[in-house]
């Protein structure tokens, strides 16, 4: 619509600047003193969806992190559209592998740089701004809400229970996430599902102190050493996972799906110079889109143990430690995968050393399907502002609360996200192309004007 365009492009420049003010909030949710800036956070997000022009704007505290819950009900015969987000961010660490400060967003060839710039700030903002342009223009053909948490980062342990007690408050006709990414902006795609999640922290125990590695070693089991062994352990020659009953319920895709995902481009000698790598790694028998997408995998996250300053000290460890993460696909259980992990530690643990495993959080696998009315105008939005229709594929993130909000809210979920897969998210130098930034506002109002036609039929 020219009104949106017109609006858009007056005001692109504001737009920018309130997301740069956003991202130099360090809102991380996984660490403890940064309390205030979750709160200040919040803060702002409500303001700028009061600017936007939602009718009301209300921070509910949780036992963790606050939700900013917004909305804008005008016509209550016309379909409502749930909006989910986050404005929490990952940790910038290691800081010394940024090239700009993460919380100090630098703009360098046409692309923001900072820590929440794509997960999810960047991609919320696209959603109030879109918001504003249609109220702005009187063109929003539909009532809008907003639920933007401060906890998606550490598994979204609260979100349930707001979701369970605020279910008339949350009542909407389809939920608009936009926290994924298009395979290129030359080639758009919707994600049609994402993975679940399972995370655990495995501490492996050996004598009450750390020792002197000369007079000890080859003598006392070394924590880090077996800890090494154990996640070894987890893999055979062909990486497929070792755990018993981990593939029990795995959803296996059909021919017909793989063969429609191999449709979709891949430059594998690209992926490669990206990441720095010379080969690639994954289970034998699938693609690398496949092993990313449709295939749970185990991942180690972190590990630790003994002397890691500077120079060298020579110690055999008392304990070993490692944070462990399996992404789950359809039909797999995060609560049963979470105990089978802890199980499969605790069991192979050899004599010498004692193993614990604890559970960090998890979430559930999500599929959307792609005859509804919302995946539809999903397409129909981004075919019109990109010229060419969008391939579904499948996501290989995780979006915990997914699945719970369909079996609380009743309704489907549809993905429109505008971030890269190479955009750095969880690692240093994150970015979001402004083109992709620009290009969600202009969409996101489309979505909205073909879902309530649609919806309206």
């Amino acid at each position: 619509m020219k009104a949106w365009k017109s609006y858009q492009e007056e005001n692109k420049e504001r737009f920018l600047d309130e997301l740069l003010q956003l991202l130099r909030i360090p809102s991380i949710s996984a660490k403890s003193e940064h309390q205030s800036d979750m709160l200040t956070c919040a803060e702002a997000v409500k303001q700028r969806l009061l600017e936007a022009g939602a009718d009301t704007v209300t921070i509910y505290p949780t036992a963790g992190h606050p939700v900013v819950y917004g909305e804008k009900i005008f016509d209550a015969s016309k379909p409502t559209v749930l909006v989910y987000g986050h404005y929490d961010v990952q940790p910038a660490d290691p800081l010394n592998l940024w090239n700009s400060g993460p919380f100090e967003p630098l703009i360098k060839d046409g692309k923001i740089f900072a820590r929440g710039a794509c997960d999810d700030k960047g991609q919320v903002y696209m959603h109030v701004k879109a918001f504003e342009t249609m109220v702005k223009t009187n063109t929003l053909t539909n009532n809008v809400k907003f639920i933007i948490e401060g906890e998606e980062e550490i598994g979204s342990p609260n979100l349930a229970t707001f979701v369970k007690e605020n279910k008339e408050l949350l009542k909407a006709d389809v939920i608009l996430i936009s926290d994924t990414s298009m395979l290129s902006m030359e080639n758009p795609s919707i994600d049609t599902g994402v993975r679940g999640l399972s995370y655990i922290e495995v501490e492996v125990t050996g004598p009450n102190r750390d020792l002197h590695s000369g007079v000890y070693g080859g003598a006392v089991a070394n924590p880090a050493t077996i800890l090494a062994k154990l996640i070894a352990s987890c893999h055979d020659e062909n990486n497929h996972i070792t755990i018993p009953g981990f593939y029990d319920d795995v959803l296996e895709s059909s021919p017909e799906e793989r063969t429609k995902m191999a449709e979709a481009p891949f430059d594998e000698t690209e992926f490669k110079e990206d990441l720095g790598i010379s080969s690639l790694w994954g289970e034998k028998g699938y693609t690398t889109t496949e092993r990313t997408g449709i295939r749970p995998t185990l991942e180690v996250n972190g590990i630790w143990g003994g002397y890691t300053g500077e120079g060298a000290k020579t110690v055999l460890p008392s304990k070993a430690y490692a944070k462990i993460s399996a992404r789950l696909v359809p039909n797999q259980s995060s609560a049963k995968i979470t105990e089978k992990l802890i199980s499969y530690f605790k069991s192979i643990a050899p004599a010498g050393v004692k193993v614990e495993a604890f559970e960090h959080h998890g979430g559930e696998p999500y599929l959307t399907p792609i005859d509804s009315i919302e995946y539809k105008a999903a397409e129909k939005a981004i075919t019109t502002t990109f010229g060419k229709a969008p391939i579904p594929v499948r996501g290989g993130g995780s979006i915990p609360i997914c699945a719970l909000f369909e079996q609380e809210l009743g309704i489907k979920i549809v993905f429109m996200g505008f971030g890269l897969d190479s955009d750095n998210l969880h690692s240093p130098n994150e970015k979001f192309d402004l083109f992709n930034f620009y290009k969600g506002i202009e969409t996101i109002p489309y979505f909205h004007q073909y879902y309530t036609e649609m919806a309206s039929r």
